[in-house]
C-alpha cells in the first residue's frame, strides 16, 4: 500500500502523519518488544520515575514498567496511545499515557530516566527537545538517546528519510546544559550497514 503522506520533514512533524501511519493497519504495527539498546542500557539502573518520549504503541514503556519503573509514556498519536494502553492492560502493568506534542512540550515532572528511542528530528528541533529532556532529569538520573547514525542511511517505506534527521552520539553532549554536571556513560555507534545506531547515555551527577 503506498504511503499516503510523503516523507518530508514538515509532514513528519504533524500529528496527522502519525495518525495516518498507525491507522493504515488495524493491528499494532510494531512488535511490542523492547528496543535492544534500551534493555542493554537500563538493566543495570535502579528503577524510579521514567519518561518514554515518543512512546508509540508502548513496547518500551511497558517493558520499563515490568522492571519496576513508574512510567510516563508520551506520544503525539492518539491511535498509538490507545494501542499502548490496550497492550499495557494485557501485560498487567500501569503506565501513565500522555498525549502531547513533544515539539512544544516541557515535561512537568523530574525524572530518574528519560528515554528517547529513534526520535528523528531536524537539528533545531532535536536541540530543543533533547535539551528539554535533559532539563527534566533529577540528580542521579539518566538521559538515554538512541537513533540512527548518518552511517545507517536506512530506508522507510521505500523512501529515504532526510539525512539531517540522523545524528552521531557525540552531538547529544551539547544538549546537557552544564556538561560538567553530567557523566557520559555510553557514547558510541552500534551495528553496521542500515542498522548503525547512535547510543548515548549520560547521568546527572548528585549535588
Amino acid at each position: 500500500m503506498p504511503h499516503e503522506h510523503p516523507m518530508t520533514v514538515d509532514a513528519m512533524l504533524k500529528q496527522d502523519f502519525w495518525e495516518a501511519m498507525y491507522q493504515r493497519d488495524e493491528h499494532r504495527i510494531w512488535s511490542g518488544n523492547v528496543n535492544a539498546n534500551l534493555r542493554t542500557e537500563v538493566e543495570g539502573l535502579k528503577p524510579g520515575h521514567a519518561l518514554d518520549l515518543g512512546s508509540g504503541e508502548g513496547g518500551d514503556a511497558i517493558w520499563l514498567a515490568k522492571q519496576g519503573w513508574t512510567v510516563d509514556g508520551v506520544d503525539i498519536s492518539t491511535t498509538a496511545l490507545a494501542r499502548a494502553a490496550e497492550a499495557g492492560a494485557e501485560a498487567g502493568v500501569t503506565v501513565n499515557w500522555l498525549h502531547r506534542n513533544i515539539l512544544e512540550w516541557q515535561p512537568e515532572a523530574q525524572y530518574d530516566l528519560v528515554s528517547a528511542q529513534y526520535m528523528h528530528l531536524p537539528p533545531d528541533l532535536r536541540r530543543k527537545v533533547f535539551t528539554a529532556a535533559a532539563a527534566a532529569i533529577r540528580p542521579g538520573g539518566s538521559l538515554l538517546v538512541v537513533g540512527h547514525s548518518p552511517k545507517a542511511m536506512r530506508q522507510f517505506d521505500g523512501q529515504k528519510p532526510p539525512e539531517e534527521l540522523y545524528f552521531e552520539p557525540e552531538e547529544i553532549t551539547g544538549y546537557l546544559g552544564d556538561a560538567w554536571q553530567w557523566l557520559v556513560e555510553t557514547c558510541e555507534t552500534r551495528g553496521e550497514g542500515h542498522h548503525t545506531d547512535a547510543v548515548y547515555r549520560a547521568r546527572r551527577l548528585e549535588a
